[in-house]
């Protein structure tokens, strides 16, 4: 009795994910216009996140945070350094981001991506802003300072993008044949790419924004793009920032919560 409608819902899936393929932005087009998007969500409510402290134990700090079906894991390493010329009494911060090719298909497996240098420079740009606005309230590089001009300590903060952190568990190999000119291709029903989110790769541009504890506006990076960032959307972002980041604190203190309790 359920077969046809199974049957009918089945078609139907079909037939969306054609036209999301085909026509990538009139399909999100149709969403924007009814504030919603694909995944149901409302376009100003962030995805499902999730937070877990002290993930990597032979490292001095770390963090395991998922928003959706991003996975970012943190960790920092300690060291004792000579203390810089420029700041005597003070340590020192190191970033490095990692984006290995299990995460985007745009990245080739045995190098780094393009981009990886680039984000690490953003995020250290956006800790230094920290460091040096007045109350910032999230990294003094005084208190890494051990004995001044002797020594000190450098932080180094390393960053892992993933899809996946234990992708071994359900390693699936590729079905590969050769073609007319004898060279080995991958033979798969929907390639890896396209089941990740196309919504970045049609968007004309996209803001970047770092704010501190405070609510104060700190970073703000865009990429170029034919879109201006006009007064309105720099303001409606910050107060989305402002929202997100008491939603992000909840959930950072449940963490801190749970890890003193275990």
């Amino acid at each position: 009795m359920g077969t046809p409608n199974a049957v009918g819902d089945w078609s139907s899936e079909m037939e969306v994910n054609a036209f999301r393929r085909l026509f990538p932005l009139r399909y999100y087009e149709r969403h924007l216009s009814e504030s919603i998007r694909p995944d149901a969500r409302p376009l100003k409510k962030a995805r499902d996140t999730i937070v877990s402290l002290g993930t990597v134990a032979s490292s001095d700090g770390s963090a395991l945070a998922k928003i959706g079906s991003t996975t970012m894991l943190a960790a920092i390493k300690m060291e004792v350094m000579t203390p810089f010329v420029d700041s005597p009494d003070g340590g020192r911060i190191a970033v490095e981001f990692h984006m290995p090719s299990i995460c985007y298909p745009v990245v080739r497996p045995g190098g780094p991506a393009e981009v990886a240098p680039v984000i690490s420079k953003q995020l250290f740009d956006s800790l230094l802003r920290h460091v040096k606005l007045v109350n910032s309230g999230m990294i003094d590089l005084k208190e890494l300072s051990l004995i001044r001009r002797k020594a000190a300590w450098m932080a180094y903060l390393v960053i892992l993008h993933a899809r996946s952190v234990s992708a071994f568990s359900h390693l699936h190999i590729p079905v590969v044949s050769s073609n007319d000119e004898g060279r080995m291709v991958m033979v798969s029903e929907e390639l890896e790419g396209e089941k990740l989110d196309k919504e970045p790769s049609i968007m004309e541009t996209f803001m970047t924004m770092v704010l501190n504890s405070s609510g104060r506006l700190v970073s703000l990076y865009k990429p170029g793009g034919p879109v201006l960032a006009h007064t309105s959307a720099i303001q409606e972002g910050v107060a989305l920032m402002r929202q997100r980041m008491k939603e992000l604190q909840e959930i950072i203190d449940e963490a801190i919560s749970t890890m003193e309790i275990d």
